[in-house]
C-alpha cells in the first residue's frame, strides 16, 4: 500500500503548504491593516466631534453673549433714534435693517443663555471674557495684540457714551445722519471685534456661526455707511 502522506511521492505538497501559509499570513496582514485604519478613523473622530455639553457661567461663551446683547441694543435705541430724526430714504433703510437684524440676534443671544441654564445677568465684569487665553493658548485677540487690551468692566469696543447718545437724539436732518452715521460705524467695528474675540476663544458651534454671520453682516455694512457719510462730508 503506498504511503500518500509521504512528501517525496507527492512533490507539489510543500509549495501548496507554503502557498497557503502566504496567503494566510497576507490576510492576517490586511486585517491588522485595517484594524489600525479603524482605530486611526475613531480616533479622528474623537478629536473632530462636536464639543459636548454647554458653556459655563464664566466661559467666553456666556460673557460674549451678555456682552453682546447690551451692544445690539444699543444699535437697535440708535437705530430707533435716526429713523425719527431723518427723511432721508436709504439711511431711514439701513435704520431699520440695523434694528431689525440686531433686535432678533439680541433676543436670539438671550434664548443661548436660557438654554444653557445661566443667569442672564453678569457674574463678573464686562469684557472680563476677552481677557483671556484663546483656544491656542495666547493671551492675545484675533488680531494679534494683547488681551490685556481690554480691560474688564470698561466699555465694550465701540459703544456709545451716554454723552454721544443724548447729543444724537437732539438732532435731526443731515446733522444726525452723519453723527448716527459716524457713532455706528465705530459701534460695528467694535461688534466685529468683539466676534473676532470669541472666534479665537470658542469652537462652539452655536456662538461660532452666531459670531461669523456677525462679522460678515457688519463688515458689509460698515462700507455702506462710510460710502453714506463720504457723500455728506
Amino acid at each position: 500500500m503506498t504511503d500518500s502522506a509521504n512528501p517525496d511521492e507527492h512533490p507539489g505538497a510543500d509549495s501548496a503548504t507554503t502557498s497557503s501559509g502566504l496567503r494566510l499570513r497576507r490576510i492576517i496582514a490586511v486585517a491588522l491593516v485595517g484594524l489600525f485604519v479603524l482605530a486611526g478613523v475613531f480616533a479622528a473622530g474623537r478629536l473632530t466631534a462636536p464639543r459636548v455639553g454647554t458653556p459655563s457661567n464664566t466661559s467666553a461663551e456666556a460673557g460674549f453673549d451678555r456682552d453682546m446683547q447690551l451692544h445690539h441694543d444699543q444699535a437697535v435705541e440708535m437705530a430707533l433714534i435716526i429713523r425719527d430724526a431723518t427723511d432721508d430714504q436709504e439711511v431711514r433703510l439701513l435704520a431699520y435693517d440695523i434694528a431689525t437684524a440686531q433686535g432678533n440676534q439680541s433676543g436670539q443671544l438671550f434664548a443661548f443663555l436660557t438654554a444653557w441654564n445661566l443667569p442672564q445677568a453678569e457674574p463678573e465684569p464686562s469684557m472680563t471674557w476677552m481677557t483671556r487665553p484663546t483656544l491656542a493658548g495666547l493671551s492675545h485677540d484675533h488680531d494679534g495684540s494683547s488681551t490685556s487690551a481690554h480691560t474688564p468692566g470698561d466699555p465694550m469696543p465701540g459703544l456709545a457714551t451716554p454723552e454721544q447718545m443724548a447729543e444724537l437724539a437732539t438732532l435731526s436732518g443731515v446733522d444726525a445722519e452723519k453723527f448716527f452715521l459716524t457713532l455706528m460705524i465705530a459701534h460695528h467695528k467694535g461688534g466685529v471685534e468683539m466676534a473676532e474675540a470669541v472666534l479665537d476663544r470658542s469652537d462652539y458651534d452655536p456662538i461660532v456661526n452666531f459670531a461669523t454671520g456677525v462679522i460678515n453682516a457688519q463688515n458689509g455694512e460698515i462700507g455702506l455707511m462710510e460710502r453714506l457719510l463720504a457723500e455728506r462730508s
